[in-house]
């Protein structure tokens, strides 16, 4: 039986700005094998690369030099066509700020990348039924985001993330506007998504405690690298 590939191999990579006559090293040389199904938490202080490094597994950004290679392809090789057919379909993304539109309901929000995608109107409603479902937000479709909790807000940002059904869903720092109860719950329904259907999840977050009992790994950055110390738990 073939093994299948990696969900995201990153093999050297580097991201290099110019800021005046200056080199900004925001990722410098860093290799990580992600195994598909595996949830990842990638650790690191503020400017350590972390975040940068999830935009290039995202394809919002592409190496100075290195590959990317996500489910067996190379980012670094996509037309922006091509990027942005895996942003569309490969990928989900959660961020620290919901992003909700203020003046659409929850459904609609949820029902956007559909549109983006151009999935079949027909499609649409049970593709937003099931997202919203797996986050238990069905009863709320009406509501706008104002409205909501800020709970219920990262919900819906989570719902609108799997309505495509990507393979991988990018959080970056999805607790960080959330108090602690409540930041405990949206890592929670992230194992849940994780367990079913065994999607690969990668979360850039600061805190180590919750990544410890929530991730299967941890991958710690500093100064643009991995450090040593994100060892399994």
């Amino acid at each position: 039986m073939t093994e299948l590939p990696p969900a995201i191999r990153l093999e050297s990579v580097s991201r290099h700005y110019l800021m005046g006559e200056a080199v900004i090293r925001a990722v410098h040389d860093v290799s990580l094998s992600v195994p598909s199904g595996e949830f990842l938490a990638l650790l690191g202080s503020s400017g350590s690369g972390k975040s940068t490094l999830l935009n290039l597994i995202a394809g919002l950004d592409r190496p100075s030099s290195g590959s990317v290679i996500a489910h067996g392809q190379d980012l670094s090789k996509m037309s922006s066509l091509e990027l942005a057919r895996y942003r569309r379909q490969t990928v989900g993304m959660v961020f620290q700020s919901f992003n909700l539109l203020p003046r659409m309901t929850l459904e609609e929000n949820v029902e956007l990348p559909l549109r983006l995608a151009e999935v079949d109107r027909s499609e649409r409603a049970a593709r937003v039924g099931e997202a919203l479902r797996r986050v238990g937000l069905e009863k709320r479709t009406g509501h706008r985001p104002s409205e909501l909790s800020g709970g219920e807000q990262q919900r819906t940002a989570i719902a609108r993330a799997l309505v495509n059904r990507p393979k991988i869903l990018l959080a970056d720092e999805p607790t960080g506007n959330l108090d602690s109860a409540t930041g405990e719950s949206i890592l929670t329904l992230l194992r849940e998504i994780q367990r079913n259907p065994g999607m690969t999840i990668i979360m850039v977050t600061h805190e180590r405690t919750l990544a410890e009992r929530f991730a299967d790994r941890l991958a710690v950055m500093g100064d643009g690298q991995l450090l040593p110390n994100g060892a399994p738990r």
